[in-house]
């Protein structure tokens, strides 16, 4: 499985790649950030907080950047990644709580992230996983976002399965899931010297399996054979004699060794049934 490319307050701030236009620091842009979430809980004017809230998002948008990044050649186009970072910020900029979050980044980076990776959900599955995965997946979405924002850091699995109330490995077989978005390809270098491919690896189908498995389902029934049937089948399918040559080996005529032989196969198919 690929891990999830999760990332910290941290680690976006440090990899957030303001635009050609963008000369505010990062740290500017923090205290831009907690300065106009204040103003919106001190004004009751909707026009002016839903102002001061695109304000945020605009000044924010590196952040979505930077988290649509890491998920970047895993099957989801670029614009559709970026996109859905977006819809997360802006999701991030209306729940957030000033009063009960000590940082912008710290509710927004897994909201972020959880928005990106629901939208893998519903369009990027290469091996679609059954649907109570999927749903379990977006149960754990929820469950990680609303922690994230008490434990300020990413939620463990046994964290979010205490709060969803559910097996521990239930989690971590959701989170699992996460690798079914772009299957490996079948040219990926493997071995110490990168000589071979995965697809060399792959066995191809093995027709001692299936004689085994003939073998096995036939025995019984043939055992039940007279002597002189048990004699025509070893004769025809073990040593591949023709019909004229078997004819001569039991005393009778070809025709009636292709009736003996039509009449065996249909015992034992009956017999198998």
């Amino acid at each position: 499985m690929t891990a999830s490319p999760e990332l910290s307050a941290h680690e976006v701030d440090e990899s957030l790649t303001l635009g050609p236009n963008e000369t505010v620091t990062e740290q500017d842009r923090s205290q831009i950030t907690a300065r106009l979430l204040s103003q919106i809980a001190e004004t009751t004017d909707e026009v002016e907080q839903k102002r001061l809230r695109d304000e945020i998002v605009v000044l924010n948008m590196g952040v979505a950047r930077a988290i649509a990044s890491r998920y970047r050649d895993r099957g989801i186009a670029k614009e559709d990644l970026l996109q859905a970072a977006y819809v997360g910020l802006v999701k991030a900029v209306q729940g957030f709580d000033p009063s009960f979050e000590r940082d912008f980044l710290s509710y927004a980076v897994p909201t972020v992230t959880g928005e990106v990776k629901r939208y893998f959900r519903d369009f990027g599955w290469t091996v679609r996983p059954p649907r109570r995965i999927q749903e379990l997946q977006a149960q754990i979405s929820r469950a990680s976002n609303e922690l994230s924002q008490t434990l300020h850091r990413s939620p463990k699995p046994r964290e979010v399965a205490e709060l969803l109330g559910i097996e521990e490995d239930a989690v971590v077989e959701a989170l699992a899931a996460d690798g079914c978005f772009t299957p490996a390809s079948l040219d990926v270098p493997v071995g110490e010297d990168g000589s071979g491919t995965l697809g060399e690896l792959l066995g191809g189908e093995d027709a001692d399996l299936g004689r085994a498995e003939a073998r096995i389902l036939l025995g019984p029934a043939v055992r039940k054979l007279k002597v002189r049937d048990r004699r025509i089948i070893e004769l025809r399918f073990f040593y591949g004699w023709t019909q004229e040559q078997i004819a001569q080996d039991i005393g009778v005529t070809q025709m009636q060794v292709s009736r003996l032989l039509s009449r065996i196969l249909s015992d034992l198919r009956a017999e198998l049934a």
